[in-house]
C-alpha cells in the first residue's frame, strides 16, 4: 500500500510553520496514542504514521529533502522510514509525550490530579465581579511527617525500581514511553517506617477554604482555574477547575455587556410624563419619562451595564417601558374612561390611525384582485 503524503497525514498545508506542525501532531497523538487505545491496531498504525510524518517535517533539513523528493528521500537501503535515521523514535515520543502523557524525561514527575467544583453565583455578583470563598476537600501535606510519608526521625531511600525518578521506561515494539513506577506509585521513595498519621502517603484529606476571584462580566458556564489547588502528586499539586453557574435574576437579563429591564408604568404616567424609579446593578436611579411615552419604548441608561473586559468601560442598561392597563375598573372609572375616549377622538392616536389606513388599503387591494 502506497504511503500517504506526510502533510496529508498531519492535516496541514505545505506552508505550515514549525508550531503548526507540532500542534497538529500533538492533536493526533492525543487521539491515537496506544495508552489511550489499548488493543486497537488501527489506532496504533495511525499513531505510527503520524509519528513518522512528524519526525520528517519537524526537522528543517529532512523536510527540505522530502519536499524535493517525497518518500524517495528516505527509501535508500531498507526501502522505507528508518527510526535510527531520526535519532530514534523513542526520543521523539519522550520529547513530545512527556508533557502529553506525564512521562517526560528523567526527573520530571507526574503532577497531582485536578479537581472540579460547581459554584453558584448571583447575577449581580457575576456582572460586577466578586471574590467567593469556597471550601474544598483535598489532600494536603501531612503535618506529622511534613509530607515525607515516613515516621519522623527515620530515613527515606530512593526507590530501587525507578532509582528515585518515580517513573520507569517501557518499550512496546515501535513505541517507547514512561509509566508511573508501580513499586513506589510515583513517589520515587522507599519508606521503611511509614508515618502512622498518613499511612506513608505523605498527605491527609482536609477541608480547605480557598478564594476564587471572578472578573466582572463572567459568563455562565465559564471555568476559573485555581493553580495548585488540586490533589498532591510527586511532581506537585494539580489544579482546581471551578465551573460558574449564574442564577437567574427576577428583574434583570443580560445582553452582552448591556443589561435589560422592563419597567411598568401607569397610563397617566405615560400620557402626562413622570419621573420613575428604575433599578440598576448598583441601586435605584431616577429616570424622566417624557409625556406621550408609548408602551414598548426603550430608554438607554449609559454606563449602567456590565464592566467590559480590561475595565475599559461599561455597557448600558436598556429600559423597556410597559404601559399597564387596569384589569378591573368600577362604574365611575368606566364612565370617565368612556368620556375621555370620546374627548380624545382619533387625532391623538397616530399609530392607530396609520395602522387602520394600511389595513383599509390592503382590503381595497384584495377586493380589486
Amino acid at each position: 500500500m502506497a504511503k500517504r503524503d506526510y502533510y496529508d497525514v498531519l492535516g496541514i498545508d505545505r506552508s505550515a510553520d514549525a508550531a503548526a506542525i507540532k500542534r497538529a501532531y500533538r492533536q493526533l497523538a492525543m487521539r491515537d496514542h496506544p495508552d489511550r487505545n489499548p488493543n486497537d491496531p488501527a489506532a496504533e498504525d495511525r499513531f505510527k504514521e503520524a509519528t513518522e510524518a512528524y519526525a520528517v517535517l519537524s526537522d528543517p533539513e529532512k523536510r527540505q529533502r522530502y519536499d524535493r523528493m517525497g518518500h524517495a528521500a528516505f527509501d535508500a537501503g531498507a526501502g522505507g522510514f528508518d527510526p535510527a535515521d531520526f535519532g530514534g523514535v523513542g526520543e521523539i515520543l519522550e520529547g513530545l509525550f512527556g508533557d502529553l502523557f506525564g512521562g517526560g524525561r528523567a526527573g520530571r514527575r507526574r503532577a497531582g490530579r485536578d479537581l472540579t467544583y460547581e459554584l453558584d453565583v448571583d447575577f449581580v455578583e457575576a456582572a460586577l465581579g466578586t471574590t467567593k470563598q469556597i471550601e474544598v476537600r483535598r489532600p494536603v501535606a501531612c503535618d506529622a511527617c511534613d509530607g515525607s510519608g515516613a515516621t519522623p526521625g527515620t530515613e527515606v531511600h530512593p526507590c530501587p525500581n525507578c532509582q528515585g525518578r518515580g517513573e520507569v521506561r517501557y518499550q512496546r515494539g515501535f513505541f517507547g514511553a514512561m509509566r508511573t513506577c508501580h513499586v513506589c506509585r510515583g513517589s520515587g521513595k522507599r519508606i521503611e517506617s511509614p508515618c502512622a498519621t498518613c499511612d506513608g502517603s505523605g498527605h491527609v484529606q482536609r477541608d480547605e477554604a480557598l478564594d476564587v476571584k471572578l472578573p466582572p462580566g463572567v459568563l455562565d458556564g465559564a471555568v476559573r482555574t485555581v493553580r495548585g489547588a488540586g490533589e498532591l502528586g510527586p511532581g506537585g499539586p494539580g489544579d482546581l477547575h471551578v465551573t460558574i453557574h449564574i442564577t437567574a435574576h427576577p428583574i434583570f437579563s443580560r445582553d452582552g455587556a448591556d443589561i435589560r429591564v422592563t419597567v411598568p408604568v401607569t397610563f397617566p404616567q405615560a400620557v402626562l410624563g413622570a419621573t420613575v424609579e428604575v433599578p440598576t446593578l448598583e441601586g435605584q436611579v431616577q429616570m424622566k419619562l417624557p409625556a406621550g411615552t408609548q408602551s414598548g419604548r426603550v430608554f438607554r441608561l449609559r454606563g449602567k451595564g456590565i464592566p467590559t473586559l480590561g475595565g475599559a468601560g461599561k455597557g448600558d442598561e436598556l429600559v423597556t417601558i410597559a404601559v399597564e392597563v387596569p384589569s378591573r375598573v368600577n362604574r365611575r372609572q368606566r364612565q370617565l374612561i368612556a368620556e375621555l375616549a370620546a374627548e380624545l377622538g382619533t387625532d391623538t392616536h397616530p399609530q392607530q390611525a396609520s395602522f387602520l389606513g394600511k389595513l383599509k388599503a390592503l382590503f381595497d387591494q384584495q377586493g380589486r384582485s
